[in-house]
């Protein structure tokens, strides 16, 4: 069986060249068959498009990211017409994602992004990790998906790859000893390799049980559902449509 032979090959051996070849010929595998090609984001390389999906992506679930995700591009093709947006359009096009604060530190970046670098996103993690609402991680994914950038980094599907193929089921393991597996993992695409670390990390979350409990770092993310932040996201989109009603309302007089 793969997963066994591999932890055993890393306990024993620790990082070898036929340990990292069957592994990234096993990923590259799974994901021409099994990838998800068909995630709209997948298909630019507009660096803005890109930023937007990161930021939509760090706490809501796909499906739900690919219904609002294009809608959102529509409204806002790029940052000057973002950062330009009036509050109350953001968050109506916003609705739907929770974690409104999103939008808003999205909408800083983009002034950001016009004012101080010429509408040019930075390709450097370390400048992108600056910005408002871009943590180490997504600075990094960013760098990986606009410009194919070989950065190292975890997230939480990557996570779960790690130590489902690596560690033995009863370890707990920290992030520490997953960064040389994944830099060392790590192929000249970075942008596909990452693609493809991520869909196999989202069937396994489907197929077994979740090697990420076994992470120091775990922690379970809130059902949206029925939650607190349903009900505020509820409250906010009653709000914005009195708002753009009463506008409505005075273009017509």
């Amino acid at each position: 069986m793969l997963v066994s032979d591999l932890r055993t090959r890393f306990r024993d051996e620790g990082i070898t060249p036929s340990l990292v070849a069957d592994f990234q010929q096993h990923v590259m595998a799974f994901y021409e068959a099994k990838g998800r090609h068909d995630m709209e984001w997948r298909h630019t390389r507009d660096p803005y498009k890109i930023v937007v999906s990161e930021v939509m992506l760090q706490h809501t679930q796909v499906p739900r990211v690919a219904v609002i995700y294009p809608k959102f591009i529509e409204r806002f093709p790029d940052f000057a017409a973002l950062a330009a947006a009036e509050q109350a359009d953001l968050l109506a096009a916003w609705q739907g994602m929770g974690y409104n604060r999103r939008a808003l530190n999205l909408q800083k970046l983009a002034g950001i992004i016009v004012d101080e670098y010429n509408g040019t996103v930075p390709e450097e993690p370390a400048v992108l990790a600056t910005l408002p609402g871009i943590g180490p991680a997504t600075s990094c994914s960013i760098a990986a998906f606009a410009f194919n950038r070989p950065v190292v980094f975890i997230e939480t599907n990557i996570r779960r790859v790690f130590i489902h193929y690596f560690f033995d089921d009863d370890r707990i393991v920290d992030d520490c000893e997953l960064l040389p597996l994944v830099a060392s993992m790590l192929p000249l695409n970075a942008r596909e390799w990452y693609w493809a670390l991520m869909d196999l990390g989202t069937a396994l979350k489907a197929s077994v049980k979740n090697p990420n409990q076994r992470s120091r770092h775990y922690t379970k993310q809130k059902i949206f559902e029925g939650s607190g932040r349903k009900i505020r996201g509820s409250v906010l989109k009653k709000c914005l449509n009195k708002k753009v009603g009463a506008r409505m309302s005075l273009r017509k007089k």
